[in-house]
């Protein structure tokens, strides 16, 4: 089976070669900017749009004919032509939203050029020599081999994060074989929430550490200690470096923790029922919590390691009742995000709010993958 898949190294902390690359990266910067005033221009002017074509064509003519862009050759035209790529998908993405096909999503705007991250680099501007060495645009670099780099390179992104420093990332096509689901022969439907981040259909708990609010003090004194400093200067600078790799090793860390319950998931169960949330919405009520627990995060890695596993991701309709409905006979009532714990008047099934939640999810999700209603044997387990 052929699989796309993408490897990512850190380049070594040559300070004299790193400096083009983030020249590069900078310039990938002031062509997107530029590209965005031009659309915008374009439309406040006739209400037309530019398409990818059109504006591929332009930067090319200004590349080569404008001695005031000339310093745009150093990104190489494929780079550039790859800017324009990402520039329309963000436009079209910002069209279907609009038209109702799509998910919420913003009109493309101008960045700082120093925060830019990335360019893209097809079949030219590279060369891999093998081991960790790698060619961009003439100049040799070094970078840290974790693991052999498989498949045909289709593509090479040179990336930067928020502290600096700078990554390559070879995008792949691989040869991998069938992937084998564990034969535990199990369902799992799991419901998100605040207090614990995840619960099974049988109760049991997967709690958050929370990374942020762990280490929030330490995070309001580093923003004490930037804003104390004057924009700019040397020691500012350092103070923003430090906020950033605070905040680095928090995402780092959160990640790690979404790696360690996928997999384990993924070896306890073959179908994993989860629900699909309006988590802008649940940010606009509870704040930081949200964002700290990282459930869309968790979700994409998830469907990561259950494609390498084997196993089956059913997520269902973010409209399903599924905290309103009783597990046992069907029957809907009012549920209050303070009640906890969901009695059901009708039938007398009493169990805590977020378990009969997850055993609407893990109903609905059998069903979506045709297994059917499962609903009283998934009961009949749990109550036996």
């Amino acid at each position: 089976m052929r699989v796309r898949k993408t490897y990512k190294y850190r380049f070594y902390n040559n300070h004299r070669c790193n400096r083009l690359l983030h020249q590069r990266i900078d310039i990938a910067g002031i062509i997107w900017n530029h590209m965005v005033a031009l659309q915008r221009r374009t439309y406040r002017l006739t209400g037309g749009y530019i398409n990818c074509y059109a504006m591929q064509r332009h930067l090319a003519k200004l590349r080569r004919r404008s001695p005031r862009f000339s310093f745009w050759q150093q990104l190489g035209s494929q780079a550039v032509q790859e800017l324009a790529e990402r520039h329309d998908r963000a436009y079209q993405r910002f069209f279907a939203y609009k038209r109702g096909d799509g998910p919420s999503h913003g009109r493309p705007g101008f960045k700082k050029v120093k925060q830019y991250s990335s360019f893209t680099l097809k079949q030219a501007g590279w060369k891999y020599e093998g081991g960790n060495r790698i060619i961009i645009h003439g100049t040799a670099y070094k970078f840290s081999l974790s693991r052999p780099v498989r498949g045909d390179i289709k593509t090479v992104t040179v990336k930067r994060d928020n502290l600096g420093s700078l990554w390559v990332c070879f995008s792949v096509i691989e040869e991998v074989p069938e992937p084998v689901g564990a034969s535990t022969g199990k369902i799992g439907g799991f419901d998100f929430g605040l207090d614990a981040f995840l619960t099974d259909h049988e109760g049991q708990a997967y709690h958050s550490p929370q990374f942020l609010k762990a280490e929030l003090d330490d995070i309001a004194h580093l923003n004490r200690q930037l804003s104390r400093k004057q924009k700019e200067s040397n020691n500012w600078h350092k103070a923003k470096r430090r906020l950033a790799k605070a905040h680095v090793r928090i995402a780092n860390k959160r990640r790690d923790a979404h790696w360690k319950l996928a997999h384990e998931l993924c070896a306890q169960f073959e179908l994993i029922c989860l629900e699909t949330l309006n988590l802008e919405g649940m940010k606009r009520l509870w704040g930081r919590k949200v964002s700290d627990l990282g459930f869309a995060e968790f979700v994409a890695i998830l469907q990561q390691v259950a494609a390498k596993t084997g196993v089956e991701i059913v997520q269902i309709d973010r409209w399903e009742p599924t905290s309103k409905v009783c597990a046992h006979c069907g029957a809907r009532q009012s549920m209050p995000l303070a009640e906890r714990h969901f009695h059901c008047p009708e039938c007398g099934w009493s169990v805590p709010r977020d378990q009969n939640a997850a055993l609407n999810i893990v109903a609905a999700g059998a069903s979506a993958a045709g297994l059917g209603d499962v609903r009283r044997l998934i009961i009949a387990a749990i109550s036996a």
